[in-house]
């Protein structure tokens, strides 16, 4: 298979968004031939990451064309997100028609806040794996996970396993495989910290307790999104 001049991908910001979620997956994305790949956001203003990288998107929601893959990052942000009916309402719009419909990290959330994923299985950042339900999914502790056009990432590196998946959907394998050789992705990491099953147990309280204070906020609105709809 090869990606048709016609292949639009739109990777959605928002303040405090999780740059390497965005980064990660469009690395991947610009080097499939003969697709479009744009940055997206409610304005054409800069937006700043979580970690400070300010990026200016290509195109406001206004001026997006319809996508044939849509790509939502999460990050901090994505409690502010949960609940902005503008954010959701583009999210919901273009999924309905895209090709594929998909996310890292902690964007699967928003996905799920804008209808997207009721009845899917689908991946998040561990710290928010059970939230999924809220939104009628299915949570997978897997790196991706692929269910129909539905096609999610784990955590924030999980974004270029990701990518390569994707792409490998659009271009065909060969294709996928000669950009994950271009960039050399051969992940050998220093420490085997790098999930909560194999991070020792003082390392993944300290992790919670880090972000106990955002994830409470964000169980809170989510439970709030949850108790205003229709079972």
């Amino acid at each position: 298979m090869t990606a048709s001049t016609n292949t639009v991908i739109g990777m959605v910001m928002f303040p405090n968004f999780t740059h390497l979620d965005l980064t990660g997956p469009f690395e991947v994305f610009g080097r499939i031939p003969q697709a479009r790949v744009f940055a997206v956001a409610a304005a054409q203003e800069v937006v700043a990451s979580d970690t400070g990288l300010n990026v200016v998107p290509d195109l406001s929601f206004e001026d997006a064309p319809p996508f044939d893959v849509i790509c939502v990052p999460g990050g901090p942000g994505v409690n502010q997100m949960l609940e902005d009916e503008e954010f959701l309402a583009f999210l919901s719009e273009q999924g309905r028609q895209a090709r594929f419909v998909t996310s890292v990290c902690s964007g699967a959330l928003l996905l799920g806040a804008a209808g997207l994923l009721r009845g899917y299985r689908a991946a998040t950042h561990w710290l928010s794996m059970d939230l999924l339900p809220c939104f009628g999914a299915v949570p997978v502790a897997e790196r991706v996970v692929v269910d129909r056009n539905r096609i999610t990432g784990g955590g924030v590196t999980a974004g270029i396993d990701f990518g390569l998946t994707v792409a490998a959907m659009l271009a065909g394998e060969d294709t996928a495989k000669r950009i994950q050789l271009m960039l050399e992705y051969n992940p050998a990491p220093p420490f085997s910290a790098g999930s909560p099953e194999t991070a020792d147990p003082h390392i993944v309280q300290q992790v919670r307790a880090q972000g106990a204070k955002y994830l409470d906020a964000r169980r809170e609105a989510v439970e709030r999104i949850a108790g205003r709809r229709p079972h």
